[in-house]
């Protein structure tokens, strides 16, 4: 056979590096909105107000705001609200009035409410205190925020309480849940001034997608108001996450929440209803609830205090995204280098397959460098978070260019046995124990997510990027270089089978259009199936 010319891996690499820049100027393409979804000249009516930044937060009970720092939020969102909603007046919260009227802003207060009797009435007697000292700033208290959707309270006792608010102060008082618990719970109408209800289009039993996000919070708030035609319907929550997990077509994305937010917005100025948007700032710590999607629901984020969408500037879910581009592009040109660098070390005559399979390593990990790197920004949450994305994005990198190396070099992917196995049997060559540690990682860490996905999936994000620009090298390594003998090992054959279940499991649980769940399975299901065609060599005994 004829040496492969220089030509070749040239028309390959400068293919990869084409296409890279194609998906990249794709998938940065912005979008231009008729409203912006904050505007100084158009405020909002209300936003959801928590203070805690970085590390804070209100599930450890010490946590106290300092006055300077609330001053310093609202100072700031008074420039583009007229009112604040807050949840509770522990953590500091209590302040927010005080601190509130010096900006001018209005304050919906909220009074939290759960199954401890004790400091439910602490609760209420410091809220109602602050309302008689605050008559101008306090608008509406709000007794209780989901109490009954998550089962700390009965429906007779909540309604209690509320009756109990409303005969001490002036301000009108009201609840607030999902509106499926409106329906349920009338008693609850019957106590308050005016209906608090939440619609998150995203978190819905069947979620919805956002192009009909607004479509579906209108059809919603219509239905309540046949079902509550004697009172006020005030959409008390409502939004779009920018990062997270889809849940079926819900997709949260930096586009979409600027495109929901913007339509509920419109809509509710040209039909004229009270909205509450959640929420101001982006809270890191619900994510220790939530999973990544909880902590991404501000109209600010979290670190630099600033606006996601300043007005007037095009909206892109990937901003910086010529220096993922440009990442992404010295990631294949390093492959290409890789496989280049083994030939001039060790001659021979490689296939053309063997730059095809070089070729396609590079490029899916050029196009997709970026993206796993921003997913792993996004969705490490804590040191073992930033451990596990971490190594599996560094495995994702080094993955292509051991894999061109392996290719050039007419080696297969090692097993492991050949790295954990007993001494006489491990591999001696550097490289190709990097290449089989790279395949453990992978491997491990696909089988803990999969596993997470059967059976506590709610909240997990899908590592779709990071896996497939490790797992597609390993696939092509395995068909091109595949022992042609010995025997299939027991812990591949292991994991083969485990992904394979969940692989299924998932793609039937999640739904058909979960493109990220679906997209995650068939990773799951390559990977499975180049460890089921691994072949380990027998030593003689």
């Amino acid at each position: 056979m004829e040496p492969i010319s220089l030509r070749t891996p040239l028309a390959l690499l400068l293919s990869s590096l084409g296409m890279i820049a194609a998906l990249w100027w794709w998938l940065a393409t912005p979008i231009t909105l008729s409203r912006a979804p904050i505007d100084p000249t158009a405020k909002l009516q209300c936003v959801s107000y928590a203070p805690f930044r970085g590390a804070q937060t209100p599930l450890i009970p010490t946590t106290q705001i300092l006055p300077e720092q609330i001053a310093e939020d609202l100072a700031q969102l008074a420039k583009i609200t007229d009112c604040v909603r807050t949840y509770s007046i522990e953590n500091g919260l209590d302040q927010v009035p005080a601190l509130a009227a010096k900006v001018g802003l209005k304050v919906i207060q909220g009074i939290w409410l759960s199954s401890n009797r004790i400091k439910n009435l602490a609760q209420i007697s410091v809220a109602i205190e602050l309302t008689k000292e605050h008559p101008d700033t306090i608008t509406a208290l709000v007794v209780g925020n989901e109490v009954l959707l998550r089962g700390e309270m009965t429906t007779s006792d909540l309604a209690a309480h509320i009756r109990s608010v409303k005969s001490r102060v002036t301000v009108p008082v009201t609840y607030a849940d999902v509106w499926e618990f409106w329906l349920r719970n009338r008693e609850i109408y019957d106590a308050v001034d005016f209906v608090m209800i939440h619609i998150l289009p995203y978190w819905e039993d069947m979620p919805v997608r956002a192009k009909h996000a607004a479509g579906h919070v209108d059809d919603i708030r219509k239905r309540m108001a046949v079902a509550f035609p004697a009172k006020e319907i005030l959409i008390g929550e409502t939004g779009w996450p920018s990062a997270g997990r889809m849940r079926e077509g819900a997709l949260p994305s930096r586009t979409n929440q600027a495109r929901v937010v913007s339509e509920i917005l419109d809509l509710a100025k040209r039909e004229k209803f009270r909205v509450n948007l959640i929420e101001a700032y982006d809270q890191p710590w619900k994510r220790e609830l939530e999973g990544t999607v909880g902590g991404y629901w501000g109209m600010i984020n979290d670190a630099q205090r600033a606006v996601k969408y300043p007005p007037g500037e095009p909206i892109s879910n990937y901003p910086f995204w010529k220096l993922q581009m440009g990442g992404g592009m010295a990631l294949s040109a390093f492959v290409f280098l890789a496989g280049w660098l083994t030939l001039r070390r060790r001659p021979w005559k490689p296939r053309l397959a063997s730059w095809v399979a070089v070729g396609t390593s590079a490029t899916t990990a050029g196009m997709l460098l970026g993206v796993a790197a921003d997913k792993m920004f996004y969705e490490s949450y804590g040191a073992g978070g930033w451990l596990q994305w971490g190594a599996l994005l560094a495995a994702a990198i080094a993955s292509p260019m051991l894999c061109a190396n392996a290719a050039m070099s007419g080696r297969s992917l090692p097993t492991f046995l050949e790295l954990l196995g007993p001494r006489e049997g491990r591999t001696k060559s550097v490289l190709s124990a990097l290449l089989g540690l790279v395949l453990v990682v992978t491997t491990l860490i696909a089988a803990e997510t999969a596993l997470g996905f059967t059976f506590d999936p709610r909240y997990r994000d899908f590592p779709f990027a990071s896996l497939t620009m490790a797992v597609v090298p390993f696939a092509a390594l395995m068909l091109l270089n595949r022992p042609k003998g010995g025997v299939r090992p027991i812990a591949e054959s292991a994991f083969a089978g485990l992904l394979v279940v969940a692989a299924l499991f998932t793609a039937f649980n999640e739904g058909n259009q979960n493109w990220q769940s679906m997209w995650t399975c068939a990773i799951y299901l390559l990977l499975a199936l180049t460890l089921w065609r691994a072949r380990a060599v027998q030593i003689p005994k």
